[in-house]
């Protein structure tokens, strides 16, 4: 994980002061000219970051990447580390910030000189095995944020699936077309907002195609 810039610290640590312990930023994968998996890989990391970031933006922060995130001392003190999920395989990070951020003690952070880059994933087969692992962690969430990130989910599978049987049913095809239309442009302007802040524009153009080949991966990895 490499920041992107020489003021890495100084963003970050700027987060910080005698309430907020937790800083969650941004840990984006390098682009990789002409490959759907590198653009996979990179929507999928920006649709998580756009769940975390927003989570904690309305008082229910419940992860962070490993590959970009703070706390300080005290606070990792005060959890006595990582003892709680020592038998867990992987996912420390992410768990660790899950037991102790609060609406309270968390701030985000999403100046671009905050980010960090990682290498992706070449194959498919290694992304998947890299996403079960991370989904693996999941488990251990607290039960709101296990049942608020179903819900999530759930409804945006619920989506595409009952859009398409409606579809083809020619169910009062022209209201379904519209509230279809009205869904898409809302994601799209959140979306739009979001890979400006994040610095990951190209993905904009590839959205609904991207979180069709997401949807499908998330099937195959849960």
């Amino acid at each position: 994980c490499k920041p992107l810039s020489k003021y890495w610290i100084k963003e970050m640590s700027a987060h910080f002061n005698n309430v907020k312990s937790v800083v969650l930023g941004y840990g984006a994968y390098s682009k990789v000219k002409k490959s759907l998996l590198n653009k996979l890989v990179r929507f999928e990391t920006v649709v998580t970051a756009i769940n975390y970031f927003s989570f904690a933006l309305v008082g229910y922060p419940y992860m962070g990447v490993g590959r970009n995130l703070a706390y300080n001392k005290k606070e990792f003190f005060k959890a006595n580390g990582f003892i709680n999920h020592i038998k867990v395989r992987s996912g420390d990070d992410d768990l660790f910030i899950n037991q102790v951020a609060t609406p309270e003690n968390t701030a985000i952070c999403l100046s671009q000189e905050s980010f960090t880059a990682s290498k992706p994933k070449t194959t498919y087969k290694a992304w998947l095995k890299q996403k079960r692992r991370h989904v693996s962690t999941a488990k251990h969430y607290k039960r709101k944020h296990k049942i608020l990130l179903g819900l999530l989910y759930s409804s945006n599978l619920l989506f595409w699936v009952l859009s398409s049987i409606l579809f083809l049913a020619f169910f009062k095809w022209h209201i379904v077309l519209v509230l279809f239309l009205l869904r898409l442009f809302i994601q799209y302007f959140i979306f739009a907002a979001s890979v400006k802040k994040l610095n990951e524009k190209d993905l904009l153009f590839f959205l609904p195609i991207l979180e069709i080949f997401l949807i499908i991966a998330q099937l195959t990895i849960f």
